[in-house]
């Protein structure tokens, strides 16, 4: 048995044995459901991303697994998940064109060092660094983040396309500007599923409404052909001003392409050059080609987007020879209808040098690649790690404490111990072994936990059997969702993340205390506007509320004491008219002393000192001080010295184990005297008041006297 519960420290999957016949039932229907959830979810989160929808599904593979045996938590159900997703998409935007190899390589490696960071947070215990994202930042940070979540998918409901820049903002007004180019069947599929889901969601929430909707949208998308795509060349294009600006077009793609490259290309020798020359004048042209380059690229890209939305206005059609295949393209209002052999309309997208694509319909996800991910080593980019790094912590930690939150909310339900060091070990483990099959960052999930919970899972296991269903998925089901459109994983999305959004915690943070209320307004609005940079906004917030931390902390409350009528000492600001001491001048300081606030202690001693000249003794009530550093130390070592050399005693009641510790340690308590510390404000008003003798006796303070209120 002994022997048993050591192994389960290094494999805590063995908890959950022996399994008894009725668990394997129970956790296989819980798998199986949250399986059926996790598939359309784990697409949509993919495209999320900036990654093609298959990679949810390789997200939602082994991490489930190996986060759930590794983990501390029986129901918490692991995988792809929005914030994290977004804050994925917006860590490599900058360096790589989402969808490409680069930018899929790249994130691989930022699910390794995500794994790498939480294992090792895990492995030496210091899940506690989570704290310094407060709740309230937190908050914050999920609002603003669903918001923009939601806004993002906007495109793909409207069936227009979405620009990346560094402005999330200005993204979404070309979005906006965009409305009247709006694809009606596209927004019918988005806003049916979205209605769809929310009415199984209130008058039907047992049913698997996610799954409904997609099968429902798939078979529509398949039977009334709602993709309607074809391929043309420059070659096919008969009219000679509509190729002329096809082929304008293709020339500032071409252009945006080679600045991209080019701008890439001398980021990687300027970081070279500063690591072995530092601030060198060869880093200092660098520097200044990109910007200029940079220039360059905002006016192609503003100019490609004005001829390609001009383009799009131009209906055009296609003419096809027996096989299907296009061999012309006219504009729509220059020939008979149905005269080309094909009837559909179609708009000229995606133009490349020498082709381009002839959209009719709507966007649907498309070939899925069958079998399983590949197992390989990720690609390390040593050149791009330091970019990379600060985005990985984030992530670690924003999607650690996602998946600790819902962990605690559901054992508080299950009554079950956490360990959250062993949660950090789970989620780390299976972001690293996801990093080995095509997997990007993962994190517990509060929709799909929700499902297992309710399903009744008593154990890991429930994820063992979601995997499998994920992967009879991959295997052979993969050619179904083929039809699936776009509109329909942008609504999934809306809809998981309308849930995020709570004004009312922000109102409650501010309730609770100003400087949390201001905290996580600021991540808010910081959040929105960084975006897509969102691991900046999460920063400021985090930074600004431990800036504020700190300044609560400088000026503690200072609180002079006068005696109330049961004999004990209070505030006499919090009651005022309390009787006080000419002779003895008692206080409390409700906050530790360290560097911050011993020179906002010392000032105030002396403050209120120099208000009573005739004070004869101090007392400093320190029941409130949990700490004491050397500055403190240092700062009640010279008080003390000054005071007395005034004739004033210094006096210290309710002190703790820990400030004694140090007192000890420093010397301090022979600089005090022992016979200046008490255990209570009692014993030392006492002690005060005998060693004034008769001068003192008249004063409502002494003990010996009768207190007349």
């Amino acid at each position: 048995m002994l022997k048993f519960a050591k192994l389960s420290r290094y494999f805590p999957f063995l908890r959950w044995f022996p399994i008894s016949g009725s668990d394997v039932k129970i956790n296989l229907l819980a798998g199986l459901t949250v399986a059926l959830v996790l598939i359309p979810q784990s697409m949509a989160y993919a495209q999320l991303a900036g990654l093609p929808a298959y990679y949810g599904l390789y997200a939602a593979f082994l991490p489930v697994a190996v986060a759930s045996m590794w983990g501390s938590s029986n129901q918490l159900a692991t995988g792809p998940v929005a914030v994290v997703s977004l804050l994925t998409a917006s860590s490599i935007a900058t360096l790589a064109a989402p969808g490409s190899d680069d930018f899929i390589a790249l994130a691989i490696m930022l699910t390794l060092l995500v794994g790498v960071i939480q294992l090792s947070l895990g492995v030496f215990k210091l899940g506690v660094v989570v704290n310094f994202l407060s709740h309230p930042v937190i908050v914050g940070f999920t609002n603003a983040a669903a918001i923009i979540i939601a806004l993002s998918q906007l495109s793909k409901i409207l069936g227009v396309s979405m620009p990346r820049s560094e402005s999330f903002i200005s993204d979404i007004s070309a979005v906006f500007r965009q409305a009247g180019d709006t694809h009606l069947p596209t927004l019918a599929m988005g806003v049916g599923a979205i209605a769809l889901m929310w009415l199984m969601k209130r008058f039907a929430p047992k049913l698997p409404g996610v799954l409904i909707v997609v099968v429902l949208a798939t078979l529509i998308s398949w039977a009334v052909g709602f993709e309607r795509n074809a391929s043309g060349r420059i070659a096919h294009i008969a009219d000679p001003e509509l190729r002329a600006q096809v082929e304008d077009v293709a020339r500032l793609n071409g252009e945006v392409a080679r600045l991209t490259r080019e701008i890439s290309d001398k980021n990687d020798a300027l970081t070279q050059t500063l690591k072995s020359e530092g601030e060198s004048s060869a880093a200092v042209r660098l520097d200044a080609d990109i910007a200029l380059l940079r220039i360059d690229l905002t006016r192609f890209e503003a100019e490609a987007a004005g001829k390609r939305k001009a383009l799009r206005q131009i209906p055009v059609v296609r003419q096809i020879d027996g096989d299907g295949n296009t061999v012309g393209v006219y504009p729509a209002d220059t020939v008979a209808a149905g005269s080309m052999g094909d009837t559909a309309r179609y708009s000229i997208r995606k133009i490349e040098k020498d082709g381009f694509k002839l959209v009719g319909g709507g966007e649907v996800v498309g070939a899925i690649p069958e079998g399983l991910p590949e197992v390989s080593l990720p690609t390390f980019d040593l050149d791009k790690l330091g970019a990379m790094f600060s985005a990985a912590l984030v992530i670690a930690l924003v999607g650690f404490m996602e998946a600790i939150s819902i962990a605690k909310a559901v054992a508080a339900k299950t009554k079950q111990r956490l360990d959250p060091n062993q949660e950090l070990i789970g989620q780390g483990v299976g972001n690293i072994v996801g990093s080995f099959t095509q997997s990007y960052p993962t994190s517990g999930s509060f929709s799909r936990t929700a499902v297992n919970m309710n399903m009744g899972a008593t154990s890991g296991l429930s994820a063992v059997f979601t995997v499998l269903i994920v992967l009879i998925t991959l295997l052979f089901l993969t050619p179904l969702l083929y039809h699936l459109p776009q509109a329909v994983l942008a609504a999934i999305i809306i809809m998981a993340v309308g849930g995020l959004v709570n004004i009312e915690a922000i109102r409650h943070a501010w309730k609770a205390h100003k400087h949390d209320g201001i905290a996580s307004i600021v991540t808010f609005f910081a959040t929105i506007l960084f975006a897509p940079h969102l691991d900046t906004g999460i920063l400021v917030g985090a930074g600004l509320a431990i800036t504020l931390f700190l300044l609560r902390t400088m000026k503690p409350r200072v609180a002079l004491l006068g005696r109330y009528g049961d004999g004990t000492l209070r505030d006499i600001s919090v009651n005022p008219g309390l009787p006080t001491s000419p002779h003895v001048m008692a206080m409390r300081f409700d906050g530790s002393l360290y560097f911050a606030n011993v020179s906002y202690f010392e000032d105030a001693v002396l403050e209120a000192l120099a208000e009573r000249p005739s004070t004869r003794a101090v007392l400093i009530v320190g029941d409130a001080i949990n700490q004491l550093d050397a500055s403190g130390e240092e700062i009640i070592h010279h008080l003390v010295e000054r005071l007395r050399a005034a004739g004033v005693m210094l006096v210290f009641s309710g002190l703790k184990r820990q400030v004694m510790g140090v007192m000890r340690q420093t010397g301090l308590i022979e600089a005090v005297g022992e016979e200046n510390i008490f255990a209570t404000e009692a014993q030392a008003i006492t002690a005060i008041y005998e060693r004034l003798g008769e001068s003192a006796q008249n004063d409502l303070f002494c003990p010996v006297k009768p207190n007349t209120l």
